[in-house]
């Protein structure tokens, strides 16, 4: 080919030929990429390209939500991902298929596992192994291309393999397009257009500029050419491309997206299925777990009601399929048990009557519907200081490359982006720091101006007048991401493995992989996901439960205590919740005398009343208002009247506003429940949009008044602000009445165990112990003598229980140093204070923690005295005398 066959000016404008851009970034190749995949998709669809491939550096993180926004477009989605090898080569790998799909994962995995967090490493030879025969590989040259690397990937990848020439005005384009052509002859390789996208317009040039300074850690006035020489790495107009572009190039483009058919609706999930015994299918061994379960939770016999409701559910489960997720479910829970790991089950799918007979739930509310297309949604909460076994148990039954935790996108905020942008202009680490530290987590983009005002910058200034436009490109909807993270617990497990289904790769904490898909994108996909969470709580609880149980010679157990017993709820109503689980804090406290709880009911309304939520959607003081008879209880209908009875006429729940929209706007429970997504991610996706409308004109159409309508929207934007669904309020609001019975009947076992848990809760230890005090508590000192390192109870005089704090309590005492003086006591009892340093081998440190906290009182007779004798016990320094010289 010459080179006047391809001179640009010999192309018309009107004959730009179709165009598939192969080689694009999304701000999911953190800080190199400066738009959303939704944007490069939708603006792609906009110039009237063929395809887009969205082939982020080693990861997939952003092909979902590319997925997503593609769905009702013309637009073809191409899924692949960027390479750079240890060796320098570079290169774009698409999958052509499932099974090519597959070895993109793998690869991805193989690169991201060999590496820390956020870091990949690949060779030659993994590169060659990973299975990408059924991957189209663009060859991505150096500015000085080296043919060795095309022979490379010719032999290894025939028939695949194409060179990319990318031309992006940065001098040399021609001599690189002669140089490429040359290549691409002598190796038999064919060339195709590409764009190195990382933008869907130019306007993003700046902010591209200030990632890749955000990126090399330096102030972008010191980037010099790390930054690239202009901003042509965009969506290009295809009448653009064809003056740059020979039409067979661009043409090709064409040719190899046709030859790309996976789509990521093709990828089917199969939960594990060995947990069923030899000679039972899942669906007949989980009908015999429930009604094993069953006859435990009714031992007089089940209702027949109640076996309806199981027939049903059961029915449901084996019809879209979801045994094994339910038995792995189970497998989960009756580990913890066995290890006497305290958990509840929530969540929506969770409390059924299944899911209760199994013992994963200690209550039931509502179940999955066949119209929800989505999988079951279960959290179980395990005491926080054990569940790290639950993890631990699921990766060894499993294997890592079965299951592994979900990712979160960690999102650029006001302070992360202020302070980041901050040092890219310039500012050191105390002013970056002051601009940034007078930014909340609740403001947004609208408050950054007042902020920096008040932070002592003006905010018209010449530098800043630059910085505040990309601060808020990085905060605006829907939020620009920073990196991956670890979920808090959400766990993916899958029958096969799970590296051909999404890429794995490192979290920061050791032993734990995390797959690098969000929860939201694996609903998107309708993968499994069970949340192992953890609640500081349930430490308490079960320690709460321990002692008393010892100490009493009970038989006290979570969910069983006495029910509705009102005295506990005058001591609630009292707001004397210090300790209490949820209703512990200052805005629950202001609103328990108002609310005035006095039934179990009555809790799981406070659990979700006090939330961003419901105090935003203005349904507290309307509630509250009906609650004390000062305003009237109306319903629109008696439809409405059915879904909001229990919560006088206001929506509190996320279900009651999914019942709202089917008996008032006509919506199916498939679209009711797409909306309840929708509400829980409106500020992510923007999708309560589309709902607006269709609500309003329902309602209007149903004959319901406009100001109704509007008011219901209203609380469903609301609840974008988190708002509490009822099965999580009822499965708390058990956790509380039990932690207020501990509270109100056994005071000092509840403090102990809460001193015993902490870190946990919005009280200090001194605050729980005056707490305990003004109960009646007897409280005993740290005693070098007694004291374990946990607090304990002791028994007083008239068979009450006394509280003995434990040395872990004593500032500046190490444990190591305390484990010693424990195992020198268990010999014999201490004669003094020296005795004690000498047997338990303490250091100056702890014997003087020991005595600031009057801990040595014991032996010395007073803190004072003790603090002279650990001075006594000061060795002087022997002389030391340098050697004579000769």
């Amino acid at each position: 080919m010459s080179l006047t066959a391809i001179s640009p000016e010999r192309v018309s404008v009107d004959a730009a030929p179709a165009y598939a851009e192969l080689h694009s970034l999304s701000n999911f190749t953190f800080l190199r990429g400066a738009s959303h995949p939704h944007e490069l998709v939708e603006q792609a669809d906009l110039l009237g390209y063929a395809a887009l491939a969205i082939t982020d550096e080693c990861s997939l993180a952003g092909v979902v939500r590319a997925h997503m926004a593609a769905k009702d477009r013309r637009l073809k989605l191409i899924i692949g991902s960027e390479f750079r090898l240890l060796c320098g080569l570079k290169l774009v790998a698409l999958a052509i298929d499932r099974r090519g799909y597959g070895g993109l994962c793998r690869l991805i995995t193989r690169g991201r596992r060999a590496a820390g967090k956020g870091q990949y490493s690949l060779t030659r030879a993994e590169l060659e192994a990973a299975g990408l025969e059924q991957c189209f590989i663009l060859w991505l040259p150096a500015p000085r291309p080296s043919r060795e690397e095309l022979r490379w990937l010719a032999g290894r990848f025939p028939d695949k393999v194409r060179i990319a020439v990318e031309l992006l005005r940065e001098g040399g384009d021609r001599e690189r397009q002669a140089a490429l052509v040359q290549i691409g002859a002598q190796c038999g390789v064919a060339l195709i257009a590409s764009g190195d996208v990382h933008m869907h317009v130019r306007a993003r040039r700046r902010l591209q500029d200030a990632l890749t300074a955000i990126r090399l850690k330096m102030p972008v006035a010191e980037a010099g050419l790390r930054l690239y020489a202009n901003g042509e790495r965009y969506l290009r107009e295809r009448a653009r491309l064809a003056r740059l572009y020979p039409r067979e190039w661009l043409e090709a483009t064409v040719e190899l997206a046709a030859g790309c058919s996976f789509s990521l609706d093709e990828l089917r999930y199969e939960y594990p299925r060995e947990l069923v015994p030899p000679g039972e299918t899942p669906a007949s061994y989980l009908r015999r777990l429930t009604y094993e379960g069953a006859s435990w939770r009714w031992p007089d016999g089940v209702p027949q009601s109640e076996r309806d409701a199981i027939e049903h559910e059961l029915a449901l489960i084996a019809e879209l399929r979801y045994e094994p997720y339910f038995l792995t479910v189970q497998d989960i829970v009756a580990y913890a048990r066995r290890q006497g790991i305290l958990c509840q089950g929530r969540g929506s799918a969770a409390n059924s009557r299944v899911c209760y007979c199994l013992g994963v739930t200690l209550l039931f509310e509502r179940f999955i519907s066949r119209e929800r297309n989505e999988s079951p949604d279960i959290d179980i909460d395990f005491e926080h200081e054990r569940r790290e076994e639950v993890l631990q148990y699921v990766y060894r039954k499993y294997g890592r490359e079965r299951a592994a935790l979900a990712a979160t996108v960690i999102m650029y905020r006001p302070r992360s982006a202020l302070r980041d942008l901050a040092r890219v202009f310039g500012l050191g680490a105390a002013e970056s720091g002051r601009l940034a530290k007078v930014m909340q987590w609740w403001d947004g983009s609208a408050a950054i101006p007042q902020r920096v005002r008040d932070a002592g910058f003006d905010p018209a200034s010449p530098w800043l007048a630059r910085l505040l436009p990309l601060a808020n490109e990085l905060v605006s909807f829907p939020g620009f991401p920073r990196h991956l993270s670890q979920h808090v617990g959400g766990f993916v497990i899958c029958e096969g493995l799970l590296e051909e289904l999404v890429p794995i790769e490192n979290a920061a904490m050791p032993e734990r992989t995390v797959v690098q898909w969000d929860k939201d994108d694996l609903n998107d996909l309708g993968l499994l996901k069970v949340d192992l969470l953890a609640l500081g709580m349930l430490t308490a609880l079960k320690r709460a439960f321990t002692l008393v149980n010892d100490y009493r010679r009970s038989r006290h157990a979570l969910g069983q205590l006495p029910a509705e017993d009102p005295k506990v709820y005058d001591m609630i109503s009292r707001a004397d919740t210090i300790g209490v689980f949820q209703i512990e804090s200052r805005a629950q406290m202001a609103m328990l005398p108002r609310l005035k709880p006095r039934s179990y009911d009555d809790l799981v309304i406070e659990v979700a009343i006090v939330r961003p939520g419901p105090i935003q959607g203005d349904m507290v003081h309307p509630y509250l208002r009906r609650r004390c008879g000062a305003e009237p209880v109306e319903y629109p209908s008696e439809e409405v009247r059915e879904v909001l009875q229990r919560t006088l006429g206001v929506p509190i729940f996320q279900e009651q506003v999914m019942k709202i929209a089917i008996v008032a706007a006509g919506f199916s429970p498939g679209e009711a429940d797409a909306l309840r997504r929708a509400m829980g991610a409106w500020k992510r996706t923007g999708g309560l949009d589309p709902f607006r409308e269709r609500l309003l004109e329902g309602m209007h159409a149903n004959g319901y008044p406009q100001e109704f309508a509007q008011r219901i929207y209203q609380q469903m934007l609301g609840f974008g602000e988190y708002g509490f669904p009822l099965s999580h309020a009822a499965s708390f609001a058990l956790l509380v009445y039990d932690s207020a019975w501990l509270k109100c009947y056994e005071p000092a076992a509840f403090t102990c165990a809460l001193l015993n848990s902490q870190p946990m809760g919005f009280y200090a230890p001194a605050q729980l112990v005056r707490d305990a005090r003004a109960h009646g508590v007897e409280v005993r000192a740290v005693d070098a003598c007694v004291s374990e390192w946990d607090a304990t109870l002791e028994r007083r005089g008239d068979g009450e229980p006394a509280l003995r704090l434990g040395m872990r309590l004593v500032k500046s005492l190490s444990q190591a140093g305390v484990m010693r003086l424990l195992a020198a006591r268990t010999q014999r009892p201490f004669a003094s204070v020296s005795d004690l340093a000498a047997r338990a081998a303490l250091d100056r440190g702890d014997l003087e923690a020991l005595a600031a906290a009057g801990a040595l009182a014991c032996l010395s007779g007073n803190r004072y005295l003790a603090f002279w004798e650990v001075a006594a016990r000061e060795r002087p320094m022997p002389l030391q005398f340098a050697p004579a010289r000769r």
